[in-house]
């Protein structure tokens, strides 16, 4: 029997998943008369895009924006192969996505979340690298109570995951008994209601529900995030593929104007104008 599940397919799979989806709404926005753009990508961009979108709807209503998920690696791709006008991305481009332009539209941070009663307050990097790979499994060993630790991950291609892993994992894998999740909200609801849970996901989605924790003695704010004194800051980005075409640009400007910036700042992002 061929195993067709090789250990290389499940990214190739959610590309094209993704690119078929993408294709799919293309004819229909063709077809109509209004203009069409079509956004695709990192799953933690998303929703703060998809405000976005709705916003620059209600100034210009013969656009229609559609917004993708998929993750940052399918974003790029999308782009690469001209799926769609503008890639979502959370992470920095890689040697292999030359070629392409990266703007930055936010500053976010990477942050570590547990359960509203969970004890511990901080943790260095090297303490998460330990809770992540598995290696150590109780909260007991940080002051926490005697409690298993159960860990939460993001999705192989996730924008989020990959930046965790250069900032935090440093080559260590993930524990093999990880839950691995495909969006932030899906992780944070976990976390909200499993007190040995630990999580990472956007600080613009963090809320009442869990607790954030300090990295290496800094606690993720607005201000230690816009000047990256958290070590897990990092910027999101929309990737366009040479010159954007004008209703791309228009909804960039947009995106980077006043107002565009304001309403991604009420959401819990850091402007970056």
């Amino acid at each position: 029997m061929i195993n067709i599940l090789h250990p290389v397919s499940e990214e190739i799979f959610r590309v094209i998943i993704l690119l078929c989806s993408v294709l799919f709404l293309l004819p229909g926005c063709r077809s109509s008369s209004k203009k069409a753009l079509v956004l695709a990508g990192s799953t933690s961009v998303q929703p703060f895009a998809e405000l976005l979108a709705e916003l620059y709807q209600q100034r210009h209503p013969g656009v229609e924006i559609n917004v993708q998920g998929g993750g940052s690696t399918a974003g790029v791709r999308a782009v690469q192969d001209r799926i769609c006008d503008i890639g979502m991305c959370s992470r920095h481009l890689n040697a292999a996505e030359s070629g392409l332009t990266a703007i930055p539209i936010a500053v976010d941070g990477i942050v570590l979340v547990v359960h509203t009663t969970n004890p511990v307050v901080s943790l260095t990097r090297e303490q998460v690298r330990a809770i992540f790979s598995g290696t150590v499994r109780n909260w007991r060993e940080f002051g926490g109570a005697n409690l298993r630790i159960t860990v939460i991950t993001r999705e192989e291609g996730s924008g989020t995951r990959t930046s965790f892993e250069e900032k935090v994992m440093e080559g260590a894998h993930f524990a093999s008994d990880a839950l691995v999740q495909d969006s932030n909200g899906a992780v944070r609801e976990i976390v909200a209601n499993d007190p040995g849970a630990i999580g990472y996901i956007s600080f613009g989605l963090v809320d009442e529900r869990v607790k954030t924790l300090a990295i290496d003695g800094v606690q993720p704010t607005e201000e230690t995030i816009r000047t990256h004194q958290y070590p897990l800051a990092r910027d999101f980005l929309f990737v366009v593929a040479g010159d954007s075409n004008p209703l791309a640009q228009s909804f960039i400007d947009f995106v980077l104007s006043p107002e565009g910036q304001a309403a991604l700042a009420e959401e819990g992002l850091i402007r970056v104008r």
